[in-house]
């Protein structure tokens, strides 16, 4: 009896409040939605760094003199150089890549990318050895050993363009996760409201209650279940604005990207990891919000 009495009062109240109930749904998914987000960046930006973690390589490019008069390395200072950097201290393997080598992986990196292919020529492309460390963080030590030398035209170290890169991603996120913190006090304010609003249009049912012995908990457990369904409802639209945005959003400008293999794609599996945080966070706001404001604004 009590049950069934206390679900009936919260559909009354999600019903007689129903604008301001929209308005904290909406705006309730529209934080999560943007708190998924950004932890969809996270999850691509780990993936990033776990697949990249035993790829990473230092190139070093030759000069154009070397490129196009030794393609198979068999003269100096070009086979000097190779063998200068397997005997370097830390080298694992060393890779000689040729010109015409380095521009049919120039085309297959960006085969996604015609345009790009009609304006690239062989010739600038440089012959490269490309290098394995067995401690990729230890780049320094071929850059010092060999930028400058005859035949060199410079040391490119790919974990200097991936550290840029994911300053930009882990900066993408940050702005997505302060939106979705601005919108989260938003949604506050919201359920806030609507719980005191809730609670003085029923002001008189919860004082005849009260004068036939209903304990306070008893009285406020109804306006406290109201939000949490509010803020649960919010999560789902959450989560299907995820799965939208990554159908029709973020498949589309990624998939140049994903395709040619430089960053993971975004799956829907990533979207149901990261859904439970979604309404954990939805259910955790809804109720401590609903507590606080009938302990300190509402006498129930």
């Amino acid at each position: 009896m009590r049950t069934s009495f206390v679900f009936s009062e919260v559909v009354t109240g999600l019903r007689r409040n129903v604008t301001m109930t929209i308005a904290m749904i909406l705006t309730t998914a529209i934080s999560l939605a943007l708190l998924g987000g950004g932890l969809l960046v996270v999850r691509m930006v780990d993936k990033m760094q776990a697949n990249y973690a035993g790829k990473l390589e230092v190139s070093v490019l030759l000069t154009n003199d070397v490129s196009a008069n030794d393609k198979d390395c068999t003269q100096q200072p070009c086979a000097g150089l190779r063998s200068a950097l397997e005997q370097t201290s830390g080298v694992e393997t060393v890779v000689f890549q040729n010109r015409d080598e380095g521009f049919e992986r120039f085309k297959r990196i960006f085969e996604a990318q015609p345009e790009l292919l009609k304006l690239a020529r062989p010739e600038a492309i440089p012959a490269t050895f490309r290098v394995k460390l067995e401690d990729p963080d230890r780049t320094d030590v071929i850059k010092q050993a060999f930028e400058g030398k005859p035949g060199v035209k410079g040391v490119d170290d790919q974990s200097k363009f991936l550290e840029r890169f994911f300053e930009g991603l882990n900066g993408l996120r940050d702005v997505v996760l302060i939106l979705a913190l601005i919108q989260a006090f938003a949604a506050l304010l919201l359920i806030s409201n609507t719980i005191q609003v809730s609670a003085f249009t029923r002001r008189v049912e919860v004082g005849i209650m009260r004068l036939v012995g209903a304990t306070r908990w008893y009285t406020q457990l109804p306006f406290l279940i109201e939000a949490v369904v509010a803020g649960i409802i919010g999560a789902v639209c959450a989560v299907g604005l995820l799965v939208l945005g990554k159908a029709f959003f973020i498949d589309r400008i990624t998939r140049n990207l994903t395709e040619s293999g430089i960053i993971p794609p975004v799956g829907y599996l990533d979207i149901l990891i990261v859904s439970p945080w979604l309404f954990l966070t939805a259910i955790v706001i809804a109720a401590t919000t609903g507590y606080v404001t009938l302990r300190l604004y509402v006498r129930l």
